[in-house]
């Protein structure tokens, strides 16, 4: 199986956000494999796997998310590629 290839990729301010929220200690789970995602990705053409996505989307939900965590969690959704129509 080949691995999927992205034209996106993490910029300098959510590679930084992500960054932070994973020196976090009271970040979720969810919100640092979303981190951990995006920061993967920050100079590579590599896409968010289907789990990182998901807890991508469930740290943007999170009222108690930080900032810098949404922001690396939409980053991360971003780089997940898209259905096809």
């Amino acid at each position: 199986m080949t691995k999927k290839r992205n034209s996106e990729s993490t910029g300098k301010r959510a590679a930084s956000a992500a960054a932070k929220t994973l020196r976090n200690p009271a970040a979720s789970k969810a919100a640092k494999s979303a981190a951990g995602s995006a920061l993967t990705q920050r100079k590579s053409t590599e896409v968010t796997g289907k789990k990182a996505a998901s807890a991508a989307a469930k740290t943007l939900r999170s009222p108690s998310a930080s900032k810098a965590a949404k922001s690396a969690a939409g980053s991360a959704l971003t780089q997940r590629p898209g259905k096809k129509k």
